[in-house]
């Protein structure tokens, strides 16, 4: 009997492209989320990190495991472990989305988690993506809306990765064991600056984008005037450290490795998006 891939956060920025592409290579998913809703035409599963009762139905039948946390939640190791432990239990392979530049310093909560699942004895592949070109028209959309993206970047520069090349990635390390035992810093093909992405903005969506850089207070003020706790903002604004540091403009040939093809530029993030970025 064929088992199942578990996909956690089916429903977000990464999830649903993985869902579609495990789909279309003949996969049986079960996507997980809070809603527990049919994603992309695959089984809907209820999951909910904070209460590990749901652990077991979404575990079911399953051997392989997309393990991430989702946007907005601040306790990565806390939330994620008991999630890695239940895996572990039932002998579940796990692609484990963790954080570009974690290997720097084990005592990073991320860096922890995949200490464990290194230690775990089952079969994993760890995916560490560098900030998404998808932010654009997410996270920093009501900037672009108003011509001006505002944070604490300075002049450093990011290797933005598209995350269909992130989805594609993992869907390469779920459904081969070619990896397993392997990390991946996974980024787009060239590093830019975010005055240099704002440009690349402004001729998507035909009005000028300004970017400018502004000092941690001020963005932890944006995020939580825009109604983002102030925890999640704290956290936000403490990973633009590495962008400052330019440890963020490292390019790597990981997602070659894993999908056979060169990693989306942010042009052509840009122009696949328009709709998403004018909206």
């Amino acid at each position: 009997m064929t088992k199942k891939i578990l996909v956690l956060g089916a429903t977000g920025n990464v999830g649903r492209p993985l869902v579609k592409a495990l789909l279309a290579k003949g996969e049986a998913v079960k996507a997980a989320s809070r809603s527990g809703q049919p994603v992309e035409g695959a089984e809907g599963v209820v999951f909910d990190y904070a209460d590990p009762a749901s652990f077991g139905p979404a575990f079911d039948g399953v051997d392989r495991a997309y393990v991430m946390l989702p946007a907005g939640y601040v306790a990565a190791k806390e939330l994620l472990l008991p999630v890695v432990e239940a895996a572990v239990a039932r002998g579940v392979k796990i692609v484990f989305q963790s954080v570009f530049g974690v290997e720097a310093d084990d005592s990073i909560p991320y860096r922890q988690v995949e200490i464990a699942i290194e230690k775990s004895g089952v079969p994993y592949v760890i995916l560490r993506p560098n900030w998404f070109a998808d932010n654009f028209h997410t996270y920093w959309k009501a900037g672009v809306d108003h011509g001006a993206i505002a944070v604490p970047a300075a002049d450093g520069k990011s290797s933005f990765i598209d995350v269909r090349d992130i989805a594609e990635s993992a869907a390469a390390a779920l459904t081969t064991d070619r990896f397993d035992g392997r990390a991946f810093n996974l980024t787009g093909p060239e590093a830019l600056g975010y005055a240099e992405a704002a440009t690349i903005l402004s001729g998507v969506v035909g009005k000028p984008i300004a970017y400018t850089p502004v000092e941690d207070d001020a963005f932890i003020a944006i995020l939580t005037g825009a109604g983002v706790p102030e925890d999640y903002a704290r956290l936000l604004t403490s990973i633009f450290y590495p962008v400052r540091q330019g440890w963020t403009a490292v390019v790597t040939k990981d997602v070659e490795t894993l999908t056979g093809k060169s990693p989306r530029s942010v042009e052509t993030y840009a122009a696949d998006n328009a709709a998403a970025l004018t909206a």
